[in-house]
């Protein structure tokens, strides 16, 4: 009996400190930014309110008033359209250590068909770390076999995973690399053409296989199909009703996945694209998206300028191609802005960086109706700073996901409030 009492003792006491632990909940209802500037693509800041309501921005403009909204004073702030992460791990892993944590790579080469949405997990620690960050939104990346899965755009705010999806998947296709991987890569010429060969013969009878299953599948024999996951994720792709993320970074690969690419007559987007900067004639000739970083990187050959990371999306940007930033990161999705603004720096200016973060991604999603600007009728993603998002020294005073009103509070600023005066 006694240990009865003292074990459920020991638990109150564990369940009270956990609660201490908990992120103040997100609240909804009509919100009034009143006071502020709104940074607009095109015209810079403007002075104007905006009104959010339904998770909906119903209004930007100035002197608006509504009797039963929350009003918050946004005086010397600006108002920003929440930051896009076009590629990162977040919601599918948790502790790198801990392989039960890790929900991004699955057993097998080709599996288009395993979706990252069913993986995410709302409750992940990471997700308020980034966010608080002025990130409302990221793509999450499946990662591991040749087709690894289907990557979901998720906001940073749910309680499902389908509370959080945002309107956009994909299938990833990682593109083999050629020649040797690395220092300690001891593999003759002739073993790396052989790989090379075998890479290309299954990735043609799997294009293949997937080709006719697409073409049966719009007849009448459809109903004679046996239901392969594996083919049916990819009809979209043959049909060029959505877009293959092909992941592919050296020059040699990315020349070879344009023609591999114009010789299958689909619609893609290029992911990683580190040596974009030596192969923009040909990204810019076929108008390929692409979607780079991190920004914050090492060079990739010892020939390298020490910048080069830093200024390959400027010059992809300023020679005409689209060009959107990820971090490919987990934790550290909170760093976009700051792989944004070395991009600023290095070439690209605040004006086409913030773009790459935003409205950019938006459209290369197909989403840009909906997300990417702070403009009426688009879903209410909006955080308010008082300077430069950029800048490691910016504060965000506000954060709102989905119209809900995002307490700026995450494990860090726990960690912080609770040692500070220890």
């Amino acid at each position: 009996m006694k240990l009865n009492s003292i074990y459920i003792i020991l638990l109150l006491a564990i369940a009270t400190f956990a609660n201490g632990q908990q992120i103040t909940k997100a609240t909804t209802g009509i919100f009034l930014l009143k006071n502020g500037e709104v940074y607009t693509h095109d015209n810079g800041k403007i002075k104007a309110d905006v009104l959010m309501q339904d998770g909906i921005i119903k209004e930007v403009s100035e002197m608006i008033e509504h009797p039963g909204a929350k009003k918050f004073d946004c005086t010397g702030l600006t108002i920003y359209p929440g930051m896009i992460d076009s590629g990162t791990k977040i919601g599918l892993a948790e502790v790198s250590s801990v392989s039960l944590t890790q929900d991004h790579n699955e057993i097998g080469e080709f599996t288009p068909h395993m979706k990252a949405l069913t993986a995410v997990n709302p409750s992940s620690v990471n997700i308020p770390v980034n966010r608080v960050n002025g990130i409302t939104t990221a793509l999450s990346v499946p990662s591991g076999g040749r087709f690894p899965g289907t990557a979901a755009l998720i906001n940073l705010y749910g309680y499902t995973p389908n509370d959080m999806y945002a309107g956009f998947s994909a299938v990833v296709f990682n593109y083999p690399s050629t020649g040797k991987r690395g220092s300690w890569d001891r593999r003759s010429d002739e073993d790396i053409k052989k790989a090379e060969e075998k890479a290309n013969k299954k990735i043609k009878d799997f294009i293949s296989k997937a080709r006719l299953y697409t073409k049966i599948s719009g007849t009448d024999k459809a109903s004679s199909l046996d239901y392969n996951p594996q083919l049916n994720a990819l009809v979209p792709i043959i049909n060029k009703e959505a877009p293959l993320l092909v992941e592919v970074n050296k020059k040699s690969d990315i020349l070879s996945a344009i023609s591999w690419v114009n010789e299958n007559d689909i619609n893609v987007i290029f992911t990683g694209v580190s040596e974009g900067y030596l192969v923009i004639d040909s990204l810019l000739k076929y108008n390929i998206p692409v979607i780079t970083g991190p920004i914050l990187n090492n060079p990739g050959r010892s020939s390298d300028h020490y910048n080069i990371g830093y200024s390959n999306a400027g010059k992809m940007q300023k020679a005409g191609i689209k060009v959107a930033i990820r971090t490919n990161e987990t934790e550290n999705v909170r760093n976009l802005p700051y792989n944004a603004g070395f991009a600023a720096a290095y070439g690209m200016g605040f004006k086409e960086a913030f773009k790459a973060v935003t409205i950019n991604a938006a459209e290369m999603f197909g989403i840009e109706n909906k997300y990417g600007s702070v403009e009426r009728t688009k879903v209410a993603n909006v955080f308010v700073t008082d300077g430069d998002p950029f800048e490691t020294k910016t504060t965000i005073k506000y954060l709102f996901i989905d119209g809900y009103n995002i307490p700026l509070e995450s494990r860090h600023t726990y960690l912080y409030d609770e040692f500070l005066e220890r």
